[in-house]
């Protein structure tokens, strides 16, 4: 169950997010809608989610994942509304 807080914040960021996103030309929301997290990145995420699960992870560890959590919900929210961008400016 998603908690009223999260819920207000990710309302607040989309909010936040939606103006930037049509800011983006046809190619940069196309590129933005097929970003990846590069493997290098994503195992580093595996190992800190693992860490945070079993409860091991040092201060500097748990600000780092805190820190990609957040930037995912970014990144994810900006992809949703790029994927959403119609797909010719009408040029």
């Amino acid at each position: 169950m998603v908690s009223g807080k999260v819920v207000v914040i990710m309302t607040s960021l989309d909010a936040l997010l939606d103006p930037l996103s049509r800011c983006l030309d046809v190619e940069s929301a196309e590129r933005l809608a097929a970003f990846q997290v590069d493997q290098s990145v994503q195992s580093r995420i595996e190992v800190l989610a693992e860490g945070a699960n079993d409860g091991t992870l040092s201060d500097d560890e748990r600000a780092e994942y805190e820190a990609i959590i957040n930037a995912a919900d970014f990144i994810s929210i900006l992809k949703v509304k790029a994927g959403r961008l119609p797909k010719s400016n009408g040029a």
